[in-house]
């Protein structure tokens, strides 16, 4: 006789890069495993694989997690960790006002969102006839906490590669896609160090999973304000977070 097949609740959201409507399930203590295990091994490419598989599972396979825009990524998964676990997360934060003391915060998950800059586009006007079209970076290839104008050259440049979808030359449109490395590594040098400026805001404004919370320090009862950025900020092991 067969063991009885458990139902699991189902879920809506809504992706930040597209509005499309994703149906998401809580995480399964087999997904939970991959998680821990890839966290006890304290390798990012790691976390990485496991993030993705996660994501792929409690999405019944709809989405393209390799295709997915960072920010995208870590709401799904951040949306799942709250179906999963709980919605309330205990972090210990580093308080701004001695830089020395941690304190303890509950953060409300639900209250989490993809912050978007109002001025952020993904167009890039080069000059008056060229105009440029980026698609967001998947989580392979950008870590959105960091800042890409402290980026190492080859970094930058090979970041920037493989963002660019198309390159407008007025009537003319040029598909990324059917042009060789170098060919745009070249493209990406005959810029001016203005033109290349709007390709690094493109990267320093684009949608963040970004919140904003308030911190006692314990020892000097003074509270200050800190911005949690990226996965990493929310990100604890959960079978260490009490809802």
């Amino acid at each position: 006789m067969a063991l009885p097949i458990l139902d699991t609740a189902t879920y809506e959201l809504t992706l930040p890069s597209s509005d499309v409507q994703v149906k998401y399930s809580p995480f399964l203590v087999k997904e939970e495993k991959i998680l821990l295990m890839a966290m006890e091994s304290d390798n990012a490419g790691e976390i990485t694989k496991a993030l993705k598989e996660i994501v792929h599972a409690c999405t019944f396979g709809s989405i393209n997690v390799e295709a997915l825009p960072t920010f995208d990524l870590e709401y799904i998964f951040l949306n799942i960790r709250a179906k999963s676990v709980g919605e309330v997360a205990k972090l210990k934060l580093l308080c701004p006002d001695d830089k020395e003391t941690y304190a303890n915060v509950e953060l409300d998950l639900s209250t989490v969102e993809v912050q978007v800059d109002e001025k952020h586009t993904n167009e890039i006007q080069i000059n008056d006839k060229v105009k440029m079209i980026m698609k967001y970076p998947t989580i392979d290839s950008f870590d959105p906490s960091v800042d890409a104008s402290k980026l190492g050259t080859e970094k930058l440049f090979e970041m920037i590669s493989g963002t660019i979808y198309e390159i407008y030359d007025g009537e003319i449109v040029h598909k990324a896609s059917d042009y060789s490395k170098k060919e745009m590594n070249d493209f990406i040098e005959s810029l001016s160090s203005e033109q290349f400026g709007k390709i690094q805001n493109f990267f320093n404004t684009m949608p963040k999973l970004e919140h904003e919370v308030e911190v006692l320090n314990p020892k000097t009862k003074v509270t200050s304000k800190v911005k949690l950025q990226g996965l990493q900020s929310f990100f604890v092991s959960p079978s260490h977070m009490t809802a």
